[in-house]
């Protein structure tokens, strides 16, 4: 009973989008000649009460795509080493990377009644540009993803917390933030699916939610 209220909660949250963090580690600026160079994804849950969880991580390193353009001081800013043996053995290319971050989302889109998932990121608008890159040149079909709608934390972590960089904006929420370990996809999806909960939480607990919800009932908006 209680997997189906968290089930029918999230269902109804985000308008049946189910948010999903993401985090590309990329080697330049530019979404359609730059390379992705790491992907990390971080799926969300709810519980009875209404309070939005991290639920699994999933994280790749992908080979650069034919042609793509690798800028130094992306590496240099970034720490990742693509001549790493370890690297090169377990780096997918674009396509599997994408196949393998896809499964266990649009499973989770199901398993929580939704219909579509929703990209959050810091900064999402970077994110979403690249993955819409890869998806169209590895020329998927089923992105799970909202095509251009999306959830940006740098942008509520301004309003909420004064804060816009992802460590500060961490802190001031009260977690933990490791500079060295940051700019890994993986670690910086992890801490952006920690931050995004905390402010959804916060809201709930501050009764913005039940508020917006009892407006949309005098509205008649379902």
């Amino acid at each position: 009973m209680s997997e189906a209220i968290a089930r029918e909660l999230m269902a109804q949250r985000f308008r049946s989008y189910l948010p999903v963090v993401v985090d590309l580690e990329t080697g330049g600026f530019n979404a359609q000649g730059d390379a992705v160079l790491e992907i990390a994804a971080v799926t969300l849950t709810m519980d009875p009460e209404g309070n939005l969880l991290p639920d699994a991580t999933y994280a790749y390193h992908i080979q650069p795509f034919e042609g793509a353009n690798v800028e130094q001081s992306a590496l240099d800013f970034t720490g990742i080493n693509l001549d790493d043996p370890l690297r090169q053995q377990v780096a997918l290319s674009e396509a599997e990377a994408l196949g393998e971050i896809f499964r266990p989302i649009r499973k989770s889109i199901k398993a929580h009644d939704c219909t579509r998932a929703i990209l959050v990121g810091h900064n999402a608008a970077f994110d979403q540009g690249f993955l819409n890159a890869a998806v169209n040149r590895c020329g998927i079909k089923r992105n799970p993803f909202h095509p251009f709608s999306s959830f940006d934390t740098a942008t509520l972590a301004g309003l909420i917390y004064g804060q816009t960089v992802l460590a500060r904006a961490c802190r001031a929420a009260g977690i933990e933030f490791d500079n060295k370990a940051a700019h890994s996809a993986r670690y910086d999806t992890e801490r952006t699916a920690e931050l995004f909960c905390a402010m959804v939480n916060r809201y709930k607990d501050l009764g913005g939610w039940q508020l917006a919800q009892r407006e949309q009932e005098m509205d008649g908006i379902d």
